[in-house]
């Protein structure tokens, strides 16, 4: 089995509603968000994806420099509600994909997984 992962990062505001702390705040965050994709096979050059259009998916729908609550309007902006937010966007354009980790600082991220979605 072969693993791709890469990572990318955004630059936004968010605010946790129902939270009693300083979370409740809004505060921003440098992002890093990192994709796996996995499979079995690869490709006629031995690729399993082109770095560079994995990177270029997972850019597209990152909200850099916005209001992560007036984007996902709908959800809790919190890492485990984007981590899942994140997998669907990407498991809808990049076939293989596989998992999302979102960290909101260096020390603290959370990795979504849809069960039995490894190939």
């Amino acid at each position: 089995m072969y693993t791709l992962r890469v990572r990318e990062h955004f630059d936004a505001a968010h605010h946790l509603v129902g939270y009693e702390g300083k979370c409740a705040r809004i505060h921003g965050h440098r992002w890093s968000v990192e994709v796996e994709v996995a499979s079995e096979r690869l490709d006629d050059v031995g690729l399993l994806v082109d770095f560079g259009r994995l990177r270029e998916v997972l850019r597209s729908i990152l909200p850099d420099h916005l209001d992560v609550n007036e984007v996902y309007a709908d959800l809790s902006p919190t890492a485990e509600n984007l981590a899942r937010a994140f997998y669907a966007q990407m498991k809808a354009r990049v076939r293989g994909t596989v998992a999302v980790t979102v960290w909101e600082t260096p020390e603290c991220g959370c990795r979504y997984e849809e069960t039995g979605s490894r190939c």
